[in-house]
């Protein structure tokens, strides 16, 4: 029988642990990579749209020059883990409606640059954009829906509006929405947009950087208060330069204008936009009370004096 010596026991008891040690700690760095949600898919973004029904994106996206535009198949995108919930207090839907998509966390992760994309923007065919904040998205987990009721795009229910438009091919919507912060009578709104056919990964400093207020009173507290409103309401339809929503064709500086030299009429256009324009697709903001329309005009105010020192 062959005999070892204390020394050599040791050594061989040595070795059998770093082997296993080896073994144990591969073994946990391929159950990571296998598991880890942020790990990014083999997705196609093509450089051209193959089909109607691609989602195109854009901004700052991982691994390509700024301002890249790509083409990701609606397959792709359902062939990734697919997170599905029955939601009730989305005004697009009827009552316990049920939804399945993917979170715009997972989507942000996966193709946006990690060091400049913390802002998701939704673009619609309307030209009105809807905005996710790194915040927004963390406390509400929003879902870019691929199916309605285990339906496609064609055969989703009509637009809550005027019962006659496709909400396709992609609409945004929530598990459960909670509003989780108030600015005066202004309570957090849902950003739940149908008709998406864009999402861009953008630095959020740089997009609201477009309409931080300007001038000597910037930093005043109504001031802030207005800028926050209007980054969540104002900022969906109206825009200042190539950010912001275009779908209603008054851009930010009309605004300002009627907030600095006609603040009646701006209050009322806020409040009761038909009061004053008939034919305008604007919703109105009924609730909204003097201190937040006063916020909102004096944030609009700012581009005025900005602009005549």
């Amino acid at each position: 029988m062959r005999t070892y010596t204390r020394s050599t026991r040791f050594a061989i008891v040595q070795i059998f642990a770093l082997i296993l040690c080896i073994a144990v700690a591969s073994a946990a760095a391929i159950f990571a990579r296998a598991s880890s949600p942020s790990a990014p898919p083999n997705l196609p973004l093509n450089a051209t749209r193959h089909a109607a029904s691609d989602l195109e994106v854009g901004g700052e996206l991982a691994g390509l020059p700024a301002g890249s535009t790509r083409y990701i198949p609606l397959d792709a995108l359902l062939a990734l883990p697919l997170e599905t919930y029955t939601v009730s207090d989305d005004t697009n839907f009827v009552a316990n409606t049920k939804i399945s998509g993917v979170p715009l966390e997972s989507l942000a992760r996966m193709f946006g640059a990690a060091s400049a994309s913390d802002l998701v923007v939704a673009i619609c065919d309307d030209k009105y954009r809807a905005n996710y904040p790194r915040a927004y998205m963390a406390a509400h987990h929003p879902l870019l829906v691929l199916r309605v009721n285990g339906e496609p795009p064609s055969r989703w229910p009509k637009d809550p509006e005027t019962h006659r438009q496709n909400m396709g091919p992609y609409m945004i919507s929530h598990p459960k929405f909670t509003p989780s912060f108030k600015v005066f009578s202004h309570f957090e709104e849902a950003q739940i947009p149908w008709g998406v056919v864009r999402l861009e990964f953008r630095d959020e400093k740089a997009v609201f950087g477009a309409i931080a207020p300007r001038g000597p009173r910037a930093a005043d507290a109504p001031v802030q208060a207005g800028y926050r409103i209007a980054q969540q309401n104002c900022f969906r339809c109206h825009n200042a330069g190539a950010e912001g929503g275009q779908k209603s064709g008054r851009p930010w500086l009309v605004l300002a204008a009627w907030a600095s030299s006609a603040p009646d009429f701006f209050a009322d256009y806020v409040r009761d936009p038909r009061k004053r324009n008939a034919h305008t697709e604007m919703p109105g903001n009924p609730g909204y009370d003097t201190p937040t329309i006063a916020a909102l005009r004096d944030y609009f105010a700012t581009f005025v004096s900005a602009e005549n020192p």
